[in-house]
């Protein structure tokens, strides 16, 4: 007998743990417990981060400290958080940290960055994200 392998129960639940994508409703994309093209979008947008932890099946992605080129004296962290399955404008949140070396050499909590940083983050990935829907689309 043939399995249906798109439509079988599994401990992950239907059609099983696919981190690849498959034929599943378009606005999943694929099978991670978020949505795939979201998970994808973030891990492309914050690529030249780097990443402490990556929880596909809860969503969460948690950078290590980054000190921008030129600038050693500040350091920025993100969080970002995939807060479903749906493909949607209010899918996605990043929270911004950032830290400044003080005079001693001790790096210190600052929140003094443009306002909108997390906002504009979330917007650069929401777009890569509706572009590889459209490229799955596509295909």
């Amino acid at each position: 007998e043939e399995i249906d392998w798109e439509n079988r129960n599994t401990i992950f639940g239907k059609g099983g743990l696919n981190f690849f994508g498959s034929k599943t409703p378009e606005n999943t994309g694929g099978a991670l417990g978020v949505n795939s093209f979201l998970w994808r979008a973030s891990l492309d947008t914050i690529s030249f981060m780097p990443v402490n932890s990556a929880d596909p099946f809860g969503g969460v992605i948690l950078t290590d400290w980054h000190s921008p080129n030129g600038v050693p004296s500040e350091r920025f962290k993100l969080d970002v958080y995939i807060l479903g399955q749906t493909l949607r404008a209010d899918g996605v949140r990043v929270a911004v940290f950032r830290q400044v070396l003080d005079r001693s050499g001790n790096w210190r909590d600052d929140d003094e960055f443009p306002k909108g940083t997390g906002t504009k983050i979330e917007d650069a990935i929401l777009t890569k994200a509706r572009q590889l829907r459209i490229q799955s689309l596509a295909k």
